[in-house]
């Protein structure tokens, strides 16, 4: 059993400071490389089949090997074999911002400072531009990317091969969302549960509705925006557990059943194709202490976020860290995607796949050091890409 010490949360708010903040980012196991486990309660989820919306002149990436980057990787079995790229990744770098356009076969990711695209299914990439990095990244009606620099306020629009360098209205985003129908019409969150709407696609910027009740001073940590409605937004915070509007901020409603008094709630995705289900990642304070979970679950939501239930705990074999990367299936509400990875000792990346239909966690592992985001092809989900990691041991 190999143990390792992990950092704090990567992109914890301006001024959390506070010890309890912080549970969790002690001793973490890698795991012994169990296939498969039974996690949490298997609840009575839904789950749908059929293709989304989208994906009109998608293709199936139709080539042995990816050029032009050694970023961004594709898998066609939920990652048991990776296609080689032609480069080899170098030095320090992330690619936490990865997308899948409405555009055919058109994806847009950001490595090393570089905004990068590929218009064949991403079989060969070209670089854009210089940015801020590392960034996220968000897909947009109309081929159109939106990027932006997590808790900080580098922010960018990429239309084509064009990039527009954007003023952001807070020094901190924690989380972006577009309009279904409107590519214009986004909205963000800022680090004190304040939320911002712009129409006229990032130019100028106005507050919208009321902060989210996290309590005094820069508590959030990560904003869920529906895909579908950019009115339903959840946030998750420090201690408080997390808040859900369906109005735009107007009013907000506390989330129950994610612990019994004090939560910390570090990512938060809602299903592409069903918006009552929202995923939850964090540590229940209460039990951080518990051999093997330390408090650190994923939580199910099948009302918008009103309600969770957990259903997912660290195991000796299933890795939670702080601020995880989630990926909701696009067209199934049932499944849920989630990593754990690591250069230490060269062991390289877990996805996780977890099915609330069955209530079981199957992993699939690869070498590379991590994946730091992932993206489905809108013509057939089976087809995942992957932004890699690079990093090495100081």
């Amino acid at each position: 059993m190999i143990v390792l010490r992990t950092l704090a949360p990567q992109t914890l708010a301006l001024g959390v400071t506070a010890t309890a903040l912080l549970i969790g980012c002690g001793d973490v196991t890698v795991p012994e490389g169990t296939s498969e486990s039974t996690s949490g309660s298997s609840g009575s989820g839904s789950a749908s089949g059929g293709g989304g919306g989208g994906g009109q002149g998608w293709t199936t990436p139709a080539c042995a090997s990816v050029s032009g980057t050694a970023a961004v990787t594709f898998t066609l079995d939920e990652g048991a074999t990776l296609t080689p790229t032609t480069q080899s990744l170098q030095g320090l770098g992330y690619t936490y911002g990865l997308v899948a356009l409405d555009a055919p076969n058109t994806l847009v990711a950001e490595h090393q400072g570089q905004i990068i695209r590929s218009t064949d299914a991403g079989c060969t990439w070209s670089s854009l531009g210089a940015v801020a990095s590392p960034l996220t990244l968000r897909a947009a009606p109309g081929g159109i990317a939106y990027a932006y620099q997590d808790n900080s306020s580098p922010l960018y629009r990429v239309e084509g091969t064009t990039i527009t360098k954007l003023t952001a209205p807070v020094d901190g985003i924690l989380g972006l969302g577009v309009d279904a129908g409107k590519s214009a019409h986004l909205r963000l969150g800022d680090a004190f549960g304040g939320l911002w709407d712009s129409t006229d696609a990032g130019a100028t910027w106005m507050p919208n509705g009321v902060p989210a009740p996290v309590g005094s001073g820069p508590l959030v940590y990560r904003y869920g925006f529906d895909p579908g409605a950019l009115d339903h937004v959840v946030v998750g915070s420090a201690t408080s557990g997390a808040h859900v509007s369906t109005d735009g901020g107007m009013t907000w409603k506390a989330s129950t059943g994610l612990g019994a008094h004090s939560v910390n709630v570090f990512t938060v995705v809602i299903s592409p194709k069903d918006g009552d289900v929202v995923w939850a990642q964090g540590i229940d304070l209460d039990h951080s202490n518990d051999p093997g979970s330390s408090g650190r679950t994923i939580w199910r939501s099948t009302d918008g976020g009103l309600s969770f239930t957990a259903v997912v705990t660290q195991t000796p074999e299933i890795v939670l860290r702080n601020q995880e990367l989630l990926a909701a299936h696009p067209t199934d509400p049932s499944v849920l995607y989630f990593v754990f990875g690591t250069y230490f000792q060269g062991y390289g990346t877990d996805i996780y796949r977890y099915d609330q239909a069955t209530g079981k966690v199957t992993t699939t592992h690869n070498n590379y050091n991590d994946v730091s985001a992932l993206a489905f092809s809108p013509g057939d989900a089976k087809v995942m890409y992957l932004g890699l990691t690079s990093d090495a041991v100081n």
